[in-house]
């Protein structure tokens, strides 16, 4: 697929592997301690996941046709959308539509997906299936990679929760977690994407990568154990601090938590749309003033800078060199800015631009919240929750995006070694 015959797409992302795991290590703050069973497990447990998930036929099949259910999102958020914006939010056009795709709008007809999988994952939740499926992952956890029950469960529930959300499960246990405990908590919220986007990021990604939503799903199954063992390596540690897993419930009723679903959906959905104007405005501002600097017979952007930096991290996962370059802008993008907007621009480029391999793979180097942004909310939101490790938690949380990112870098790369 573009790559020399030196160096097959299996070999670099073996290669990836290797050097991803020695950079936690380089980083480390007891390097004699390095957990050597606990990364062999986690390794063992991210490839024998992704070839059953992604290497048996039915598994995958059944997982890539999951795209049913961003469809019938899809249909039914357009519901709410068109009564509430008309045509702007999907309903018919009071005139004649020359170009149909001028009139489709982010904040309209897209973003609004966040809401209702709010409102649908506070009912799933009220209902008791997540916090099942939630304790079946936790144990897992507990038993696979030999951490603490009140750890366990807050990774566990950061797929379906977020990074946000998450440690309230957990919040009395907070207090007393080891530094090696908090930083792990912390680097799972970075290193995976809530269940409120998931079907949000497969809207927008699958024009460009079929069953967009079964990947994402496996992204953020294959990330909880490379976060686990990539901020062992960083903080080691071997104390565990036990839980209850019998949590007291969220939500009141039925409806309290479709209304609390819903209005939580509502504050983050404003808030992308804020962030979405500030950040692509910033990097405009930042391109006008680059523009007036030429290199290599182009004038110089964001996009181009942060693209050569990233390129031997995007390498290192399995893109040939030659995508290596646009790969790495949107590496930085999801890094520098947020995946969001990352895989806004993954899905705009044209078709020749990427390798259909090269998608695949940066579809799981992306899926994750580890950027400066999500950092400021995650100390401001879990520092509330344990103000007396406030100034524990700034440290950690600045120091966890480097895991949080190595660990979506190494999921990647662990399915960049699966044939195909």
């Amino acid at each position: 697929m573009g790559t020399s015959v030196d160096f097959p797409p299996q070999l670099q992302s073996a290669i990836g592997l290797g050097v991803f795991v020695f950079i936690g290590w380089a980083l480390s703050e007891n390097r004699a301690a390095f957990p050597w069973t606990l990364v062999a497990v986690g390794i063992t447990l991210q490839i024998g996941l992704a070839t059953l998930f992604l290497g048996v036929p039915f598994m995958r099949d059944g997982l890539l046709s999951l795209n049913v259910l961003v469809d019938a999102i899809q249909s039914a958020t357009a519901k709410g959308t068109s009564f509430v914006f008309g045509f702007t939010g999907g309903g018919p056009a009071p005139f004649a539509v020359t170009n149909p795709n001028s009139i489709i709008t982010i904040a309209f007809t897209i973003l609004p997906i966040v809401i209702v999988m709010s409102a649908l994952s506070a009912l799933l939740w009220h209902w008791r299936i997540l916090p099942v499926v939630v304790r079946g992952f936790a144990y897992a956890l507990e038993k696979s990679m030999k951490i603490g029950g009140a750890l366990g469960l807050g990774c566990a529930s950061n797929i379906f929760l977020g990074m946000i959300e998450a440690p309230l499960l957990i919040r009395p246990y907070l207090e007393k977690m080891t530094r090696s405990e908090l930083f792990t908590l912390l680097t799972c919220g970075l290193a995976n994407v809530a269940g409120t986007v998931l079907v949000l990021y497969a809207t927008i990604l699958e024009p460009a990568i079929p069953g967009a939503l079964g990947h994402i799903i496996v992204a953020s199954l294959l990330s909880l154990p490379a976060s686990i063992l990539l901020s062992k390596v960083m903080i080691p540690g071997t104390e565990t601090t036990p839980a209850d897993l019998g949590t007291k419930p969220l939500y009141r009723s039925t409806m309290d938590a479709i209304s609390t679903g819903a209005e939580d959906g509502m504050k983050m959905y404003l808030s992308i749309i804020a962030m979405l104007i500030v950040m692509i405005s910033l990097v405009a501002l930042a391109n006008i003033a680059l523009g007036h600097i030429e290199v290599a017979g182009a004038p110089l952007s964001f996009e181009r800078a942060i693209g050569w930096i990233f390129a031997p991290i995007v390498w290192l996962i399995g893109v040939p060199f030659s995508d290596a370059a646009v790969a790495g802008s949107l590496m930085g993008t999801k890094t520098i800015l947020n995946e969001l907007i990352a895989y806004l621009n993954l899905a705009a480029l044209p078709g020749d631009a990427l390798t259909e391999r090269s998608k695949l793979l940066m579809l799981y180097a992306m899926c994750g919240f580890a950027n400066l942004g999500s950092v400021g909310m995650m100390i401001g939101s879990i520092s509330a929750l344990a103000p007396s490790r406030r100034d524990e938690i700034v440290e950690l949380s600045l120091k966890s995006i480097i895991p949080g990112t190595l660990s979506t870098c190494m999921t990647a790369a662990v399915v960049g070694l699966l044939p195909g």
